[in-house]
């Protein structure tokens, strides 16, 4: 029996029927020269259940008796029953993306079984155009979804001859460290202040002051959101049952990259932008548009050049201003208010930058405790987490990769989930939201597309 570190349990502690805490990932693969899509069905499958070595992590789950210990304590089983992890199944015809895109909508909203490792894998044929799709599911107290991105990236190869593409369970893959170690997600790495604090204690003294100064920043600064500030009640905040609904696409990252270096900005403050200009026309089109500007919250990068912590991220609020309609006028606010942030974040000692993130994803806590929605203030409307990869493209066993979309995680307050991923070229948004709330979610992707067009056509925000 193993103890588990609170960033583990609280995401165990946290769920409920209602709010299962898995995250997820779709991948689709084009069959190499010659190769017949039933063929890398069979291939891929076989390659499934023949890895029978299987890294410590993908064997633990929650401690017998689960309801006095399975919180606080891992134990692991002695075998893996592949059958019941790894499952295959034929999409019904025509066999559409949107048959694809329902059948993770429906699976996702399942609770993975606490008496097993807490992992699943689908393997699934059947789409019109001859790809397969991968999609799969580990609960959020197992790994996060950057190293689960990580993950992913260590099992494909950039050699499209190469033949020893494996799975995320081989335990050669996470002994492939040529790289730093990847970074957690924002709400594990905030979480581990406490820690980091007790070794820099002159850091620690200023959070006080740096803390005031946030909060004057707030008062003098348009541009800058404090973590003080309220975000308006939406649609997207409230309590959620666990039906999900779940849209995908993807655009070419050099596309995204052409557009924002013609507006002066950062490929994030587009992706950005996209999600809160297709927000506006979402909410809109389901008459549930506030008047006044939504708020995201958006992890950050701290690393600094050479740096090689894994854990370097903070959180920062946002302005997205889907209170105007000008798509220029929308991209100078978020750009002002992202950059406001930036600027916020590097006055601040490492640690404080930590607190700072700890103060920003605060309302999430009222998220993870089911029945306080309701009540709960609003520091935020929506998460939009970008994680970026590499361009190359990627192959496994030859059949490259041509698509990657994150499945992420609605909680009770936070009804939507925008979660992007830069990687092979293409940049894939997903898009998850709770089904009873946020009907026909799939009309994002038309809006999303939209908005990048918009901020193509537009003259630019600054002087070429």
């Amino acid at each position: 029996m193993q103890l588990m570190p609170v960033t583990e349990s609280m995401f165990l502690a946290a769920e409920t029927r209602d709010q299962p805490m898995h995250v997820g990932g779709l991948q689709l693969f084009i069959p190499r020269d010659g190769q017949e899509p039933a063929d890398l069905a069979e291939e891929f499958y076989g390659r499934l259940l023949a890895t029978e070595q299987v890294a410590e992590r993908f064997l633990q789950r929650p401690a017998d008796p689960a309801a006095l210990v399975g919180y606080a304590a891992w134990q692991q089983v002695e075998k893996i029953d592949f059958e019941y992890h790894v499952r295959r199944t034929v999409l019904p015809r025509p066999g559409e993306v949107k048959d694809l895109l329902r059948y993770v909508s429906l699976q996702h909203g399942a609770l993975l079984d606490r008496s097993r490792p807490m992992w699943e894998v689908h393997l699934i044929e059947g789409l019109a155009d001859g790809r397969l799709a991968v999609y799969t599911k580990v609960h959020h107290s197992v790994v996060d979804g950057v190293t689960a991105l990580r993950m992913l990236q260590r099992m494909l190869s950039t050699d499209p001859n190469d033949r020893s593409g494996t799975v995320f369970w081989d335990p050669e893959i996470h002994q492939r460290r040529s790289a730093p170690a990847p970074e957690r997600g924002v709400i594990d790495t905030v979480t581990s202040s406490v820690s980091a604090a007790a070794r820099t204690a002159g850091d620690v003294l200023g959070i006080g002051p740096a803390a005031a100064r946030v909060a004057a920043t707030g008062l003098v600064n348009k541009d800058f959101v404090s973590p003080l500030g309220l975000a308006p009640r939406s649609v997207l905040n409230g309590p959620i049952g666990s039906a999900r609904r779940f849209a995908a696409q993807d655009w070419p990252t050099d596309r995204l990259r052409a557009v924002a270096q013609r507006h002066g900005v950062t490929v994030n403050d587009i992706v950005v932008a996209m999600s809160a200009g297709a927000l506006r026309a979402y909410l809109a089109g389901i008459d549930a548009l506030p008047g006044r500007s939504l708020t995201a919250m958006v992890p950050v990068s701290l690393h600094n050049e050479g740096s090689q912590s894994g854990n370097a991220v903070t959180a920062v609020l946002v302005r997205l201003a889907t209170d105007t309609a000008d798509p220029a006028e929308r991209l100078r606010v978020i750009g002002a208010s992202t950059g406001q942030a930036k600027t916020v974040v590097r006055g601040l000692a490492p640690v404080q930058q930590l607190a700072l993130g700890a103060a920003t994803i605060w309302p999430l806590a009222f998220g993870l405790l089911p029945g306080l929605s309701r009540i709960a203030p609003q520091g935020f409307n929506v998460v939009i987490s970008s994680v970026p990869g590499g361009q190359e493209p990627l192959y496994w066993n030859g059949a490259r990769l041509d698509g990657c979309y994150p499945v992420s995680i609605p909680v009770s307050g936070l009804a939507m989930n925008i979660t992007v991923v830069s990687v092979g070229g293409v940049t894939g948004f997903g898009v998850i939201g709770d089904r009873d709330r946020l009907p026909h979610l799939q009309r994002m992707l038309e809006h999303l597309d939209e908005e990048l067009l918009a901020l193509e056509k537009m003259d630019p925000l600054v002087a070429e």
